[in-house]
């Protein structure tokens, strides 16, 4: 095969080594724009896992390039006068230009041919150079590749060019860990990636978000002026050393992260004249690019071109063992799918967690401000490859001291709340209602917050204080629709389903969305909160999970609005109801969708009617004993609607801006608010988003928490979509967390997240990141009703309250694991 690459750095110098090593058949001729002696950047990392991938495919080069590594274990994180190590993480580097060296020599020894100061804009240059019968063009020539915008119609490439501003630079001072500075100023956030990648020198990469760069003045600044501000910035890390550019060609020194991806990673090209097909493939940063933050540029260039030779092999075997050519280029292409396709997937993987780490970089002021354990936990985790376990099994002693910080904090903040709240002297429990909050009859065993024998107490187990009510975890039982109400009314269903998983040991309990009026059902199934048939039911399951559990309970109440008059789930979601519908209404007369009704425009009078319905449920459920409140103001339901322009069109001052939207959600919880006793909680549930590009995005999300806040929200329930139809959301693990993140630390509010949060492994990830402060489970309370005290024996907590009646399954659950344990040469789980 006749192979022409196009870009010496390592995706395409590796890859030729491999192709040459393969088979010496092969003609493979490497062209590369700049001069040998030409480098821009200066170390690259390489985690422990891909170095077993080097060694595998070549491992004389594998030999030369571990052989001048810099290796380091911890990572030191420099926030607000302190310095937070984590250990364990095992990161390798060496210089770019070392690495780009020892390629280039191994392609000569395989017999590779390199070209230098050859500058390829697109194979209709390669005749002149005698390469026009090349077979395969390797598209390796970066970021800005020229071949793939030539042919970006098929490749449909992806550019996004990000907002933060970074500058790499390289200093003589030497840095035993992978170290992470940060620095904040009057004007503004600045951080510094440092990590040393030889005997000599370390690369310095100064980040910041565009107000701060802005602020400081670097925007007219020289290359010489840019390293003397940020010099003067690092100088207690720099010790005296100085700060130097390799890449004084450049306009400016500094750069914004393009994130590449492309929808077509091959093409066949035009038939050449006597009939042979050719293609040309994209490798490394031309088909893709993973943020500087998580240090795997290099791992993916690198291990694309490990695939691609291996297939390309493959192919060749396949057809030397057939006796067969390939003149039409059908196996050719069958094998570029190949390689396409198994490294799209590992592609995305890692730039998925990249782009959760660009952003946390992106937006290091919304963080700045936590405490340094918290902030450095929140950035050890940002990517999500690295779980609250993960980092366990790195590094033990540091994480059982998070957890230690952590449990202390939340047990002092929580009597700190309490000691500053007003109580009644003769109302011990500080509530109005009858008996909220109190447990006559509760027995659980099991000590309290602490850990039990001394040890660390996972934060999903720490305690958290809304106003006078005390979670004893974090764990949160989300609002589920049962659709088994007869005329609104909870029945044994009811009792069973919300009883079984306070008993199962989650710190709250969130009712389903319990509707206001018999207009205001999504089902005839629903619940409801507006006959005294009603009071009495959830009076009677407020007392079960009272009497029985350590649990709080939240009401959650809510009006479907446009989404009303509709099917049970299992007979049709968002369906009509095939015979006796009832109007629906909302802010502006647009059907849900085209087979759901035309709600009527709701009028003053209609507004008025609601919000006293909303007032009176709220009275009702002071009534049943509730301990929280919850407003149902996500999802497309009616406040829903009012808040999204996707359904909101009116034009009076309940429509246009967020302002005007907000106006009548804002009315409705203010009213209940005034309603609902003061010592206890209210929330809010809110769609930080509609997945659709006109609706509510995420900085309208935060205008909207801050909002309901400064009416008395003590934390907002953050959900997302199904506000629209035509909703397109981007699923994933804890897919939703990112915008109760968002809004906990740039509104400064409590939040819940919600959403594919599965174990608990995430939950305390989240919890103690401080990216939610309670974690809302669904899917997984369903299927297990003791999702807690299951999760609290995994973890070995056994200061985890059981109900007494269960103790005797509690020791049996610990014992089998304890032997799995020991089985798997572990003394805990």
């Amino acid at each position: 095969m006749k192979i022409v690459v196009v870009g010496g750095g390592p995706a395409g110098l590796y890859f030729a080594v491999l192709m040459k090593k393969a088979d010496p058949a092969h003609r493979v001729t490497v062209l590369e724009r700049n001069r040998p002696d030409d480098t821009f950047g200066w170390g690259v990392v390489f985690s422990d896992q891909t170095l077993g991938n080097l060694q595998a495919a070549d491992p004389h080069s594998y030999q030369r390039i571990t052989g001048n590594f810099a290796r380091w274990d911890d990572i030191d994180i420099h926030v607000r006068g302190e310095i937070i190590t984590s250990g364990g993480h095992g990161f390798s580097g060496i210089a770019r230009k070392k690495l780009l060296q020892i390629l280039r020599e191994r392609a000569a020894d395989v017999g590779v041919e390199i070209r230098f100061q050859c500058d390829v804009a697109d194979e209709t240059d390669l005749p002149a150079l005698g390469l026009g019968d090349y077979d395969l063009l390797v598209a390796a020539d970066g970021v800005n590749s020229r071949i793939r915008a030539k042919y970006a119609r098929h490749f449909q490439p992806d550019l996004d060019i990000r907002s933060a501003l970074y500058t790499w630079l390289g200093t003589t001072r030497l840095f035993d860990a992978f170290t992470f500075l940060f620095v904040e100023n009057a004007h503004g956030v600045f951080q510094a990636h440092a990590y040393r990648f030889d005997g000599e020198q370390s690369a310095f990469i100064v980040e910041c978000d565009e107000a701060s760069w802005r602020s400081a003045g670097f925007g007219h600044m020289s290359t010489d002026e840019t390293i003397a501000r940020c010099e003067e910035m690092f100088a207690p890390w720099l010790e005296g050393h100085r700060l130097e550019s390799n890449a004084r060609h450049l306009r400016s020194p500094w750069l914004q992260f393009v994130r590449v991806s492309n929808q077509n990673w091959h093409h066949r090209l035009p038939e050449r004249p006597g009939g042979r097909t050719r293609h040309v493939v994209l490798i490394g940063d031309a088909a893709h690019t993973a943020h500087f933050s998580i240090g795997s540029g290099t791992k993916l260039a690198m291990e694309d071109a490990i695939v691609l030779a291996r297939i390309l092999r493959e192919c060749a075997v396949r057809s030397a063992e057939c006796g067969v050519g390939d003149e039409d280029g059908g196996r050719l292409a069958a094998a570029l799918d190949a390689y396409e396709q198994e490294r799209k997937t590992e592609a995305l993987r890692l730039q998925n967690a990249a782009r959760n780490s660009m952003e946390w970089f992106e937006n290091v002021k919304r963080y700045i401000r936590l405490d340094p354990p918290q902030f450095a936990y929140s950035l050890l985790t940002r990517s999500q490859r690295v779980s609250h376990e993960n980092l366990r099994l790195r590094d033990a002693r540091y994480l059982e001291g998070v957890e230690r910080w952590f449990a202390s904090r939340a047990e002092s903040r929580a009597r700190e709340c309490e000691s500053t709240r007003v109580r009644k002297c003769d109302d011990p429990g500080g509530t109005a209602g009858p008996a909220a909050g109190t447990h006559s009859r509760t027995q659980h065993s099991g000590a309290g917050a602490g850990g039990g024998e001394g040890g660390a107490v996972p934060p999903m187990f720490t305690p958290f204080r809304l106003r006078d009510i005390t979670l004893p975890n974090r764990v949160v039982v989300s609002p589920m629709d049962m659709y088994s109400a007869v005329e609104g009314t909870p029945n044994d269903f009811h009792m069973v389903h919300l009883g079984a998983r306070a008993m199962g040991g989650a710190g709250l309990v969130v009712t389903e969305m319990t509707c206001v009026s018999p207009e205001a059902r999504i089902t005839l199934g629903c619940t409801g909160m507006y006959t005294r048939e009603h009071v009495e039911a959830w009076t009677r399951i407020c007392a079960f999970v009272h009497e029985w559990s350590p649990a709080k309970l939240c009401v959650q109440l809510g009006h479907s609005g446009r989404k009303g008059s509709t099917r049970l789930m299992w007979e049709g979601i968002d369906e009509p109801l095939a015979d006796g519908n009832w109007d629906v209404m909302g802010p502006s007369a647009l059907p849900y969708g085209p087979a759901n009704q035309v709600p009527r425009e709701m009028t003053r009078a209609d507004m008025d009617r609601v919000l006293n319905e909303f007032v009176r449920a709220a009275k009702m459920a002071i009534e049943c004993g509730f301990d929280m409140l919850e407003l149902h103001c996500a999802h497309g339901y009616l406040l829903s609607s009012f808040i999204t322009p996707l359904s909101n069109r009116r034009t009076d001052r309940y429509g246009g801006s967020l302002e005007g939207r907000l106006r009548y959600p804002l009315e409705v919880f203010a009213a209940m608010r005034t309603a609902w006793p003061d010592e206890l909680p209210m929330s809010v549930r809110i769609s930080a988003t509609d997945w659709v590009d006109d609706g509510i995005g995420g900085d309208e999300a935060v205008e909207i928490a801050r909002a309901f806040q400064a009416v008395g929200a003590d934390i907002i329930h953050v959900s997302s979509g199904q506000t629209s139809p035509d909703a397109r959301p981007v699923y994933g693990r804890m897919f939703q967390t990112p915008f109760s993140d968002r809004i906990r630390n740039e509104a400064g509010i409590p939040t819940i997240a919600v959403g594919n949060i599965t174990d608990a492994d995430q939950v305390n990830g989240i919890i103690a990141a401080g990216r939610a402060d309670l974690c809302s489970l669904a899917r997984p309370h369903l299927s297990d009703p003791h999702w807690t005290l299951h999760a609290a024996a995994e973890l070995g907590y056994a200061a985890q309250p059981w109900p007494v009646q269960y103790l005797t399954g509690k020791q049996q659950l610990e014992r089998q694991l304890q032997r799995q344990a020991e089985l798997l040469g572990g003394s805990t789980i």
